[in-house]
Order: C-alpha cells, then structure tokens, then sequence
C-alpha cells in the first residue's frame, strides 16, 4: 500500500490507528510498525503518526491532559471520528475542551455517517467554532454510495470541507490512490481548491501551522431536510 502510495504521487501519509474503547492507543507500538513500514517500503512517502480519535469519556481526559499524544505528528490537529450509532448532545462541549488545550478537531469522514448526514446546520456550527472537516476521496467518486457522494458535494458547496483523505485500508476496495480525487475536485471546484484540500492544508497538519485558506461558510437552511430525497 505505502508502495502503491508513491506510485500515485503521495508524498507523506499519516498512520490513523483507532484509539477506541476496543483498541488501546499505544504511541510507542505504533512508532515500532512505522519504523518496520520504513525498512520495508523506503524513505518515500514519509509516514507520520496519527489515530482516529473516538471521543470516549477516558479518551477525551487523557487528551486533555497529554494534547500531543493523539494529535498528527506531536502537533496540534486531531483526528476525530464519530460512532455510527449516537452523536452526544455534550458533543460541542467536548469540543470546547480540545480547542482549550489547543487541539484542532478534524472531523473524520461524515459524508459516510448517516446521523451526521442529517446535521448539516450542526456541523457548520462547529467548523465556526474551530473545527476542521475531512472527506475520504472515494466518496467525492461515488465508491461509498450515493448518499455519501451527495452529502460530500453538499459539504463542499457549503464550504465545509478542510481535507480530502484516501482512508486507506486495502489494495483494492480502499486503496491509498488519491488520484481520481484529486483530479475530481480539480474539474467540479477548480485546481486551487484541490491543492488546497490535497496538498497545502494536509501539510499544516504536519507542521501545525494553520490552514492558509479556510472558506466562508455558506449558511445551511433553516430548515434541513434529507437531500436525497
């Protein structure tokens, strides 16, 4: 996968472990697998250290209390990623939290989320409180179905969209090509925009400088119905 990476023209990938209330969040295991990746696959791409953060009571204190130990790459952006089943009505309270402690949640993939599907005025509020939204590439090419597809267009035309990430998991159904995305971004939102989700904000993320464009939020509807129909 970090071979095929390459091939496709990625430069540095962040490893995204689940840090769940099933799988513990080891920072040191996860730099011995990087460290083998490297040996294994070469200096190219370069691989950073990140999780995908479930936002469980013990989660959210430790990373109150230890901000870089979730965050890409010792920095301050956070990978957060919502359960299927609930959205916590303290939810915008927890987000309070990290962003005290400096922590930028980046919310993970919601276009796959049907709960989230259906709170567009609720995501745009925490984009303007400070939240950052990512979208995995396949759904922007319709590979994760047509709701996915059309809420992600949805949050790209309320300027909603901070990210555009492979969510690599496999070689064939979840490849780490972000490619085609790129390229679709680049002809239904114009070439800067695909330079901006897939290259210049990816690398604030590295470094933890802040994103150098962030869009004006177009306000959702009062009233928010299912767009699908």
């Amino acid at each position: 996968m970090v071979k095929a990476a390459a091939e496709a023209g990625t430069t540095d990938i962040v490893a995204t472990p689940h840090a769940n209330l099933q799988y513990k969040f080891q920072p040191e295991l996860i730099a011995e697998r990087i460290a083998e990746l490297e040996l294994a696959a070469g200096e190219s791409p370069r691989i950073h250290r990140g999780c995908d953060f479930h936002l469980a009571f013990d989660n959210i204190q430790d990373a109150v209390a230890h901000p870089e130990k979730y965050s890409i790459n010792h920095k301050n952006y956070l990978l957060v990623e919502f359960s299927d089943l609930t959205i916590f009505p303290t939810t915008t309270s927890i987000f309070d939290q990290l962003l005290s402690v400096g922590l930028i949640p980046v919310i993970t993939h919601p276009e796959r989320n049907l709960l989230l599907q259906m709170r567009l005025p609720q995501l745009q509020g925490w984009v303007e409180m400070g939240c950052l939204i990512q979208v995995t590439g396949q759904s922007l090419l319709g590979r994760f179905g047509n709701r996915a597809k059309a809420f992600s267009d949805v949050l790209m035309k309320h300027g909603l969209v901070h990210f555009v990430a492979s969510d690599a998991h496999d070689e064939v159904h979840r490849p780490p090509s972000l490619m085609e995305a790129r390229e679709y971004v680049a002809d239904k939102y114009g070439a800067a925009v695909a330079q901006r989700l897939l290259v210049d904000n990816p690398r604030c993320t590295l470094t933890g400088d802040p994103l150098p464009v962030v869009p004006e939020v177009v306000a959702a509807p009062k009233k928010w119905y299912q767009f699908w129909g």
